[in-house]
């Protein structure tokens, strides 16, 4: 239940359906956020499934230089396009020089991420202030789905008591969902791995993942996030 079938959009999942005890149910809430890549692979039948599911709104984490048709990606119509609000809240300044010189060699790595929330903790709270503050049904993305994306959601879904082994398996979701795959960024090394390259890299990343979220308060005191924003993002996914 938690993979999105929507037209034209891999990787594309909904963040509820995990197991937290700061849920009456036991699990994060469906149909609150939801995570994928580029919104521009959406065909005009995904865009209907989307809103199906119930998106209201958009938050990209792109840089703006970023967001755009390329070749390739499906016509859709302007007026399909209007339905949906879409919020840009880039997580990085690639123009920053601590930022290009520390994090650009490891961007496809979670190893970057603690790095991006102490060099550029502005971005990452107004980020999550643009999550906060989206109606129920938000897509979160960047550009594979998996980077950006996976740091957002790792923050999201710890905040909200899931365990740090399902934050793991979520950001490993997407590993294996973009391997291979071509249409959303010209020069991802992941695009050409396989399974034995995934596997290797799922069992490297994991722990970063599993500490990122085992220590999910000292990264939001490092970006500045305090109580009240916090408990806004952790009703998103766990109150009725």
């Amino acid at each position: 239940m938690r993979t999105l079938d929507w037209d034209g959009y891999l990787n594309a999942r909904d963040l509820g359906g995990l197991s937290t005890s700061f849920s009456a149910t036991g699990a994060t809430i469906f149909g609150r956020v939801a995570r994928g890549p580029r919104r521009e692979l959406l065909t005009e039948d995904g865009w209907r499934d989307a809103r199906g599911w119930g998106l209201a709104a958009v938050v990209d984490l792109r840089c703006e230089y970023e967001i755009g048709v390329r070749d390739g990606d499906p016509a859709v119509s302007p007026e399909t396009l209007a339905t949906v609000p879409v919020v840009n809240a880039p997580t990085e300044d690639q123009d920053d020089p601590e930022f290009r010189e520390v994090c650009f060699p490891i961007l496809d790595s979670p190893e970057y991420w603690h790095h991006n929330w102490r060099i550029l903790p502005h971005l990452v709270l107004a980020t999550l202030h643009a999550i906060a503050d989206a109606p129920h049904g938000v897509l979160v993305h960047c550009s594979a789905g998996r980077d950006r994306t996976g740091m957002i959601s790792a923050l999201l879904l710890s905040n909200a008591g899931v365990e740090p082994t399902l934050v793991a398996a979520d950001y490993a979701e997407s590993v294996r969902a973009m391997a291979g795959a071509k249409a959303h960024a010209p020069n991802d090394r992941q695009a050409a791995w396989g399974t034995e390259e995934v596997d290797s890299w799922i069992a490297e990343t994991a722990p970063i993942v599993e500490d990122v979220a085992a220590d999910v308060d000292a990264a939001f005191a490092t970006i500045g996030a305090g109580s009240e924003l916090r408990s806004r993002l952790r009703a998103r996914l766990t109150e009725r």
